[in-house]
């Protein structure tokens, strides 16, 4: 996993643009303005996502349109999936051992 997928979507500001996205394609003004952002400081956040490669632009007459990516979001999805699994194991095991207290409370360790 590209540490600068992580690096873009930890400042707030970019991951609700991201979220903003996730419906389709926007100009930075139209983000900028449901973000209550200044145009410029939305131009700088869009710049971070288009550098990680999260987003792209799309020129169409005089306006760029920036959609997201989906590359970046299955790899980072792939990357999740690995810790999953692991997470579901745990999870199942602390069910049973919280069961088994429950049907014996004095039982601490299996």
């Amino acid at each position: 996993m590209d540490i600068s997928t992580f690096s873009a979507l930890s400042e707030p500001n970019r991951l609700r643009i991201v979220e903003l996205l996730r419906d389709g394609p926007l100009t930075v003004g139209e983000i900028a303005e449901q973000l209550g952002l200044r145009q410029p400081q939305a131009s700088k956040h869009l710049r971070v996502l288009l550098d990680s490669g999260l987003v792209e632009v799309q020129a169409a007459r005089n306006r760029r349109h920036y959609k997201l990516r989906l590359e970046p979001f299955q790899r980072l999805d792939e990357w999740l999936e690995s810790y999953r699994g692991v997470w579901d194991e745990r999870f199942t095991a602390l069910e049973s051992y919280l069961q088994r207290l429950r049907k014996n409370p004095r039982q601490t360790e299996t």
